[in-house]
């Protein structure tokens, strides 16, 4: 029977296509702001809010989204305090993270057991109301990088000159990192926790190795993002493994796939440059001797 046929694979098909368009695109700007992982620690995070909402009886999965934007907002505030250390504000809300929801799943006997779906991801188990959910950050998603693309761009590699361009580089940094949290959280069912980075980074980590330009770059991430979900789902769905981690193995082979075939290609353009080189003293003594007989030639 068709994989299609079953609709749970077709929501887990348009939960994991939507989140490919966008979490790609975050990837990029993480890895140029060299904030790769920010999604590891916002997952975290955002475990923690899972497990307080658990304790507290309330909807575990939107007590996961806020959590997870009040951690990117504070890696952002921490940032500002350690300039010249960029990794350790990002150790410390992992570690705050990890630490809260270890308490917190302490208080609850049974919640262990049904945190494996955040750790490892359920995306054949995504329900319409995360399908909703995943769309609407998905729409924000690319309507904020599409409007603000340029000013983000220039806030990624120098934060001074976007204020002397006039950009609200407070204001903008706070609205990234909560479209970080959103985006991370919303990638949670996709590959859970674990693997949260894997679906962020790894794309764009591909991408950034061919692209001539960041638009290029955006593109192509996606492009190997949306590969690496498809396939991982279509892989998991005839071999009976967990699509999460079917999904971030199909993101690495493709990274280290292009990887090789990029190294291919330059070994084969040093080669043809070698045999050009070394092409050239022997067409020069050529010309040199077609020179000499025909002034020899001359004189006689």
């Amino acid at each position: 029977m068709p994989m299609l046929h079953f609709e749970f694979m077709q929501r887990a098909f348009w939960a994991g296509g939507l989140i490919a368009l966008i979490a790609p695109i975050l990837g990029v700007f993480l890895v140029l702001r060299r904030q790769s992982l920010m999604a590891d620690t916002l997952s975290h995070v955002s475990m923690a809010g899972v497990a307080l909402g658990s304790v507290l009886h309330m909807s575990p999965v939107l007590a996961g989204f806020l959590f997870a934007v009040i951690g990117g907002i504070a890696i952002e505030q921490l940032r500002r305090s350690y300039r010249a250390y960029s990794e350790v504000p990002v150790a410390i809300i992992m570690t705050s993270g990890l630490a809260l929801a270890m308490v917190l799943m302490s208080m609850k006997s049974n919640l262990s057991k049904s945190f494996s779906s955040y750790l490892f991801g359920s995306i054949v188990a995504v329900n319409p109301l995360q399908l909703m959910i995943i769309a609407a950050v998905t729409a924000g998603g690319m309507i904020f990088f599409a409007v603000l693309r340029r000013h983000l761009y220039t806030l990624t590699f120098d934060e001074e000159t976007a204020a002397v361009g006039g950009v609200q580089v407070k204001l903008l940094t706070f609205a990234f990192a909560v479209m970080s949290g959103l985006i991370v959280a919303a990638a949670m069912p996709i590959v859970g926790v674990l693997l949260v980075s894997a679906l962020i980074v790894l794309p764009s980590a591909f991408a950034l190795r061919f692209a001539g330009g960041f638009l290029q770059a955006c593109i192509l991430a996606v492009c190997a993002g949306l590969t690496g979900v498809f396939g991982g789902l279509t892989a998991s769905y005839y071999t009976d493994t967990p699509p999460g981690g079917t999904i971030a193995l199909t993101l690495l082979l493709i990274l280290l796939a292009g990887i090789a075939v990029q190294k291919v290609g330059q070994r084969r353009r040093q080669r043809h440059l070698g045999e050009a080189v070394r092409a050239v003293p022997s067409a020069s003594r050529q010309v040199m001797s077609t020179s000499y007989q025909e002034e020899e030639t001359n004189v006689s």
